[in-house]
């Protein structure tokens, strides 16, 4: 099946796609910062750099090569973010409409579309009311619902809205409870982290990554089987701290919060809270808090943020820490991407009999 990802940042919902058995043929965003690595994770996806607001259906078909089964993507959350300013007049605000209207205008088998819980409150409603409105007639939908990623096995807490669409013709209807079957036991940050305490630093490359391995291998969890690298992997250079500041950390427990930075110290055998992108140069350069390791004093790594939200060892992001989190922090979880993509397959597979027949 050959889907189509819109506002794909760094590939987290492609990532889990790839890993429910999908072929992702492009993909589409306008950052080329934070797209950066997406071609080296996704050698095979063409990626495009277009404003999607000026993006025409027929131009993605044709990139695509010709016929498109699916169309996910999580258009920019800013606008709707609890947590932000919820600016009614966000121009990023109108993104969300235009992901419908490219599906309305392919008519794929299916869609999903992710975005912040913010965007069900009554003052976003509406907009998602009316881009729902465009599709409604031919599709089967479920949402907005309300999924979190620690529900599915992640490391990390990350309670995110989605809406995914069935076309009539193309399968059965899914229900909410069609992802019970694909929930886990949330994994803990010592899943996550441990076998990364003692990685050796072991060289900086020309393009700015620094390259590390994991020197005490031993077994790994369930969990770190899936990510952790054979080789070298990037992106784990610890922050140097004031030492003021170390010492404040130092003292602040696991599971507790640093009262002036309003970093919150992770607990070996808890999940991470969800991790924030801040913002772009064009917004003001605002760095997202970053949590504390659980027993170092100091906010964790690229690598082990990339870890707690379902990355494996081998996915690149940003030579730079800023970038980096801005990629890790707009991500879909993939552990997250992948459950929701093999219900969607379930729901097409039970219909493909019929529609072979048909043709």
């Amino acid at each position: 099946m050959a889907l189509v990802d819109l506002f794909s940042g760094c590939g987290g919902f492609s990532l889990g796609a790839h890993r429910a058995g999908y072929n992702v043929a492009v993909a589409f965003d306008n950052d080329e910062t934070l797209t950066s690595s997406f071609s080296r994770n996704f050698p095979e996806t063409i990626l495009h750099l277009r404003d999607i607001a000026q993006l025409r259906g027929d131009t993605v078909a044709e990139l695509a090569g010709g016929n498109i089964d699916g169309i996910f993507g999580g258009p920019p959350c800013q606008g709707f973010s609890d947590i932000g300013r919820r600016d009614v007049d966000d121009p990023r605000r109108q993104l969300l409409g235009h992901f419908f209207r490219i599906v309305s205008e392919l008519a794929p088998r299916f869609f999903v579309m992710e975005n912040v819980k913010g965007l069900a409150y009554s003052d976003a409603r509406g907009v998602l009311d009316a881009a729902m409105a465009m599709v409604e007639d031919r599709y089967q939908l479920l949402g907005p619902i309300i999924l979190d990623a620690a529900d599915y096995g992640a490391a990390t807490k990350r309670r995110r809205l989605f809406v995914i669409g069935i076309r009539n013709d193309a399968g059965e209807p899914i229900t909410i409870n069609d992802f019970k079957a694909h929930q886990r036991p949330a994994a803990t940050v010592a899943d996550a982290l441990a076998d990364l305490k003692d990685a050796q630093f072991v060289h900086d490359d020309d393009a700015g990554f620094d390259h590390w391995r994991i020197v005490k291998r031993g077994a790994p969890n369930a969990y770190s089987r899936r990510l952790r690298s054979a080789g070298l992997f990037t992106s784990h250079r610890t922050t140097t701290h004031k030492p003021e500041v170390a010492d404040r950390f130092a003292a602040v427990p696991q599971g507790a919060m640093d009262t002036i930075g309003r970093h919150p110290r992770l607990a070996w055998n808890g999940q991470c809270p969800t991790l924030r992108a801040g913002t772009g140069s064009d917004r003001g350069s605002y760095q997202a808090v970053r949590p504390l390791h659980p027993e170092e004093p100091r906010v964790i790594t690229v690598r082990e943020a990339a870890r707690l939200q379902g990355f494996p060892d081998s996915h690149r992001f940003h030579p730079t820490v800023w970038h980096s989190f801005r990629m890790i922090g707009n991500s879909v979880s993939p552990i997250m991407s992948e459950a929701i993509f093999r219900v969607v397959a379930s729901k097409l597979e039970k219909a493909e009999p019929a529609l072979l027949a048909a043709e």
